[in-house]
């Protein structure tokens, strides 16, 4: 099962990694094109979305390596969970109908979770 766990952990660190440093240091009019939700909300608490999905992806790979709190990856995993659910949310609640992403994210979230638990 550890090689199921870095097969969906590796690509979902590395995506929310990315994705998390651009809402941390980009500014609003740089991140609007690739995320329209940005616009609806205070930089703020984009820049705080951009920090957690940073340190969870820190926590997805960090204490699998060192095998230092293990059970923090299952935490990081079951967070990005949660943050798609609520994601999810924003994009129907602002009439934006294109979640493909964020499904995708979701359900690759939840096979983290699972293979946390069962490794």
């Amino acid at each position: 099962m550890s090689v199921a766990y870095w097969i969906t952990a590796g690509p979902l660190a590395l995506f929310y990694l990315y994705g998390g440093g651009l809402k941390v240091v980009r500014s609003r009019a740089r991140l609007v094109p690739m995320m329209a939700w940005v616009d609806s909300m205070p930089m703020p608490a984009v820049r705080a979305i951009g920090v957690v999905e940073v340190l969870g992806a820190a926590g997805l790979v960090l204490p699998r390596l060192t095998g230092v709190a293990p059970w923090t990856a299952l935490a990081a995993a079951t967070g990005f969970v949660v943050l798609q659910i609520g994601a999810i949310r924003v994009h129907l609640r602002m009439g934006d109908r294109r979640i493909a992403l964020n499904l995708a994210l979701f359900l690759a979230a939840a096979v983290t979770v699972w293979l946390a638990a069962v490794s």
